[in-house]
């Protein structure tokens, strides 16, 4: 049995599980109930492991031609089909496992995808406190690929990227994102009980939050309250999920 169990490829860190992209595939792997295996693959790894499996890249590189390989990926024995990118994974979940909870049910898919894309635009003052905040809880290894690779896409080093006074931007650009809500909504599709993959996809962002500096800091104190306490509550929601 343990020869079909799917494989689910993530980063590896000094904290465990950490990154936004891979969170939301393993939101989803255990929204749908789909025992899986966790193989840690460090980011100077990520293109020979995904090459080596045959696993095409999802994303091209700035020059707009060199194929840009990331996580999180997936490889299902049972199918001997591997892929990337979170969404395509969320869509192959639900069409191989139509028996499982779906994640994005019948005539939604745009509508979900539309509402990722704008959660992200309303992020901007997010990645200046994140990405530093990554790399420093990297390992080793991948700690110099990320700094070396954000360095040469960003022009600067974690340590000048990190802002002083830029939280409350932050907070004004989830203020936008609540706005989307009903009142008494916690998740995307309404109430507390009708998870999607959007709701997985933002999760994963927050979540990031709360692991990078952790459920007793004073930033997760902030988040989890602001607009009402909705992202805590969001998150606590989907914790069966984590």
């Amino acid at each position: 049995m343990s020869g079909e169990t799917l494989i689910f490829y993530d980063i590896p860190s000094k904290i465990g599980a950490w990154s936004p992209n891979t969170w939301k595939t393993r939101y989803s792997l255990n929204f749908k109930g789909i025992p899986f295996k966790t193989v840690w693959v460090e980011y100077p790894d990520i293109e020979k492991t995904l090459k080596d499996l045959g696993i095409a890249a999802c994303a091209t590189k700035p020059d707009g031609k060199t194929p840009h390989y990331t996580l999180p990926a997936i490889y299902d024995p049972v199918t001997k089909t591997g892929l990337t990118e979170s969404f395509a994974i969320a869509r192959y979940l639900d069409e191989k496992y139509p028996d499982k909870p779906t994640l994005v049910p019948k005539g939604t898919g745009a509508l979900q995808k539309a509402y990722i894309d704008a959660t992200r635009g309303k992020l901007d003052a997010l990645w200046q406190f994140m990405f530093p905040k990554t790399a420093w809880s990297l390992n080793e290894r991948s700690e110099e690929y990320f700094r070396r690779t954000r360095k040469q896409t960003l022009g600067k080093t974690m340590e000048e990227m990190y802002p002083k006074e830029e939280w409350k931007k932050l907070e004004e650009g989830l203020g936008q994102i609540d706005k989307w809500y009903g009142k008494e909504d916690v998740l995307v599709m309404g109430g507390e009980d009708k998870a999607s993959f959007a709701d997985f996809a933002f999760a994963g962002f927050v979540i990031w939050i709360r692991i990078l500096f952790g459920k007793k800091s004073e930033e997760w104190k902030d988040v989890s309250a602001w607009q009402g306490g909705r992202w805590g509550k969001m998150i606590q929601t989907l914790e069966k999920y984590e």
